[in-house]
């Protein structure tokens, strides 16, 4: 008997000729034929064709003692081959961007994918305030290609050159080249300092030029704009959060 209904149709495969492209707002379709990507690892969901996958780990030596003593970074695989590859992370909606001879700084736990022409490396951000927290890192992107990032729900892009901006450290997904970042802390007395205040002691303060993206949920903590101080963890960790 046929199949009744327009599941098969509403759902159908999306036709492209970019290298990446949304089939919905959670899955990447990526073409392989425009050359290899880095993919977060085990982010594959379907693919067809004929790819090929290499773990990575976190990208050499270097960039393995850099994420075991920073906290930041991501396990990558080199996907490479033929056909159509569609990737994913937890169902978390996508976002995507073609870098052209620019830089963007990411929080580790956000990148899904990205051209292979883009060079990565997990950066300490030079902030004046972030010398309290004992130091903040992130992964820096830098060349020309395709990057898409994951977000928990659509975030907002706060352009820092029309006002004074500050982002929760948990909610803030990547800031655009030319944008300076310091840490601003909150000075509203002790019941600030202790738990049961507003819990927003510490806030990541954005100036220069160019564009912030902050997402609707307080969670890139894990994995990203790790701070390293006496308890090891992250901001939310010095607060006794």
């Amino acid at each position: 008997m046929p199949i009744h209904g327009s599941l098969f149709t509403d759902f159908k495969e999306e036709q492209t000729s970019d290298q990446f492209s949304l089939q919905n707002k959670k899955l990447l379709k990526v073409q392989m034929g425009h050359g290899p990507v880095m993919a977060r690892t085990g982010s594959m969901v379907a693919y067809q064709g004929d790819v090929r996958f290499e773990n990575q780990g976190s990208g050499g030596v270097g960039k393995f003692l850099k994420q075991a003593t920073t906290g930041e970074g991501v396990k990558m695989m080199t996907c490479s081959g033929q056909g159509e590859l569609f990737v994913a992370d937890d169902a978390q909606e996508i976002q995507i961007m073609y870098l052209e001879n620019d830089m963007i700084s990411v929080n580790g736990n956000n990148i899904l994918a990205f051209s292979a022409s883009i060079d990565w490396d997990i950066h300490r951000i030079q902030a004046r305030g972030a010398a309290m927290t004992g130091g903040l890192y992130n992964v820096v992107l830098r060349g020309s290609g395709y990057v898409a990032i994951t977000t928990k729900g659509e975030p907002v892009a706060l352009d820092v050159a029309s006002a004074p901006t500050f982002g929760d450290a948990q909610a803030v997904v990547m800031w655009t080249g030319g944008v300076r970042m310091d840490i601003k802390v909150d000075t509203g007395g002790l019941k600030s300092l202790v738990r049961g205040g507003t819990g927003e002691t510490f806030q990541m303060a954005f100036g220069g030029q160019g564009y912030v993206l902050v997402q609707p949920a307080e969670s890139v903590v894990d994995g990203g704009h790790q701070a390293q101080g006496r308890s090891g963890g992250g901001i939310a960790d010095l607060l006794g959060g």
